[in-house]
């Protein structure tokens, strides 16, 4: 039987163990960062390991999900599965699916010495028990049924196959919980009752296996969301029937929304349920998700849409999706710097104020000492502002770099559409205002636009720029065209020369009378790069053709 692994020095080993049933939850990202930061500023090894005993909702993608997400983190683990579907370390493997010999090596140890047991209850029979304790306002504790059945009888039933699952026997004493961060706590005796171990389908449960990984894998410490708090003395139970030492248990406070909610995939529903409550839909959007499945989602509260259907259906009924999981935040365009930075300081503090650091002083200065006890609240403004004043700080060149880079990866047809010129001149023109990433492809995506696609809502801003004033701004776009037509080179030093010209001439000196609109015409809205840039980035024609036609859409009285 494999021995548990012993370090030969007092560095720290810890270990991130998700179990890839969806993506990466921020406040798992959290946990990892954490766990990272102890150990390479402990001289130790970061452990990546892949929880999948739960057969029916793991995924082999969602773990290679996990994987991108704590590449793009930049935490790096020592020991692990590889995304090339290697895996790096001597511990391994580093898929709980793949380590079944293993538990059932410790586990038949167990039955042999009575520290576990066979159990063949069915369920109806444990249902029906859970049913009389809730009757009886009594706590559903197990009763050991299963120890009535003779110890050759259990071992028999299950060498013959019988469907059963294995029980830890749970000492009748005390357990005491020792935790870095909450303190200590005692369980009284009878408060764990005899726990199950092995499933029926033959795969241990998260107990069983969380304890020999860890043993065997050397782990030092254990570093998880404080949820699992209550679950600490089971798995001390089992590592003092296994003869493992106990790891340094921290169990960190839970993430929560502004209002004190926890943050969930739940969320996004909530978001646009309310957006499609607001605008009256009985039926979705044209095109956006099956109206059988949209009446379904819409009749039951706890119906949830798959992420496709959530995203299609609310960029149809016009929803922010709140980012939850660190796919969300990569989409939206976050720095994974500073998302690091904002999730340490949610739930520790290196104290002095100090709120602006990398993960290079976060491994060397962070302890446990400085672990808050009670729930973070994630503060998306902050974030947003932390990820503005980094974008400011880049480089003209580092900008442009990392802005392609996303558009490469969640905006290929932007990318495609665009002559580098012209990205190369959006970029420019976008990253003082760009507090992320994402922020100039959904922005601007008037540049994608056909021709004949552009419309021009009469919004107030429309409605003020255009059809306002003494002349209007329409009229003043009728009288620009035939320059606009006409203006060589049709770049931004050329275009700005002479539409000043020309605007002290019509419009007293003031560009803005006649820049405004053009804008509008152009774009369909008030918002755009500057607009030399923007009338340079679509070129003449472009340009003069979408003039044509905003001032034919606007000419009607109707409008």
């Amino acid at each position: 039987m494999p021995t548990p692994h012993q370090s030969t020095h007092s560095a720290a080993v810890t270990r991130f163990a998700p179990s890839p049933t969806g993506d990466l939850h921020v406040g798992g990202a959290r946990t990892a960062l954490f766990c990272w930061a102890y150990a390479k500023g402990h001289q130790g090894e970061f452990v990546l390991r892949i929880e999948d005993t739960d057969q029916k909702r793991s995924s082999m993608g969602a773990a290679r999900e996990a994987m991108k997400d704590l590449s793009w983190l930049g935490l790096d683990w020592d020991q692990g599965p590889d995304e090339s579907e290697g895996e790096r370390g001597e511990h391994g493997p580093y898929f709980q699916s793949q380590r079944l010999d293993l538990y059932g090596r410790y586990l038949a140890d167990l039955l042999e010495q009575d520290l576990a047991y066979h159990a063949f209850d069915t369920s109806a029979e444990l249902d029906e028990k859970r049913r009389a304790a809730r009757a009886a306002k009594q706590a559903y504790r197990y009763d050991r049924a299963g120890l009535e059945v003779p110890r050759a009888e259990r071992f028999a039933r299950a060498e013959a196959g019988e469907s059963h699952v294995v029980r830890f026997r749970t000492p009748d004493q005390p357990v005491v919980i020792k935790d870095a961060v909450l303190g200590e706590a005692t369980l009284p005796a009878g408060e764990v009752d005899d726990f199950i171990i092995r499933k029926a389908d033959g795969f241990p449960t998260y107990h069983f296996a969380v304890v020999v990984d860890d043993a065997l894998m050397g782990c030092t410490h254990v570093f998880r969301a404080q949820e699992h708090f209550n679950n600490t003395a089971k798995h001390l139970l089992i590592q003092d029937a296994l003869g493992f030492e106990h790891p340094i248990y921290a169990h960190f406070p839970l993430i929560m929304n502004p209002d004190g909610s926890k943050m969930s995939k739940r969320d996004k529903d909530k978001a646009v349920r309310a957006a499609v409550k607001a605008a009256g839909l009985e039926a979705p959007p044209e095109g956006s998700i099956d109206p059988a499945v949209f009446s379904a989602w819409l009749g039951d509260k706890k119906a949830q849409l798959d992420h496709d259907q959530l995203t299609r259906l609310a960029e149809a009924v016009g929803a922010q999706l709140p980012e939850i999981n660190v796919q969300d935040f990569r989409r939206s365009g976050y720095l994974p710097e500073v998302l690091c930075n904002f999730l340490a300081l949610n739930g520790w503090s290196p104290g002095d104020d100090l709120e602006k650091f990398d993960t290079t002083f976060l491994s060397e200065h962070f302890d446990l000492g400085r672990v808050q006890k009670t729930a973070a609240r994630f503060d998306r403004d902050k974030l947003l502002a932390f990820n503005l004043d980094a974008i400011q700080a880049m480089t003209p060149e580092e900008f442009h770099e990392r802005a392609l880079a996303h558009g490469r990866q969640f905006h290929p047809k932007f990318i495609e559409q665009l002559t580098p010129e012209q990205f190369e001149l959006l970029v420019e023109a976008s990253r003082e205002r760009s507090k992320t990433l994402d922020e100039l492809f959904r922005s601007n995506n008037w540049l994608l636009l056909d021709e004949e696609d552009v419309v021009w809502p009469v919004s107030k801003p429309v409605r003020k720029a255009m059809l306002k004033g003494d002349p209007t701004g329409l009229e003043l776009l009728a009288k620009v065209q035939p320059l606009i037509e006409t203006i060589e080179p049709f770049e931004s030093g050329a275009l700005e020369q002479q539409l000043g010209d020309w605007a002290a001439e019509h419009c007293d000196g003031n560009l803005g009378r006649i820049a405004q609109p053009l804008r509008i015409a152009v774009t369909g809205g008030p918002v755009s790069p500057p607009i030399f840039d923007t009338l340079v980035m679509l070129g003449r024609a472009r340009t003069v053709r979408r003039i044509t036609r905003c001032l034919e859409a606007l000419a009607s009285p109707a409008s």
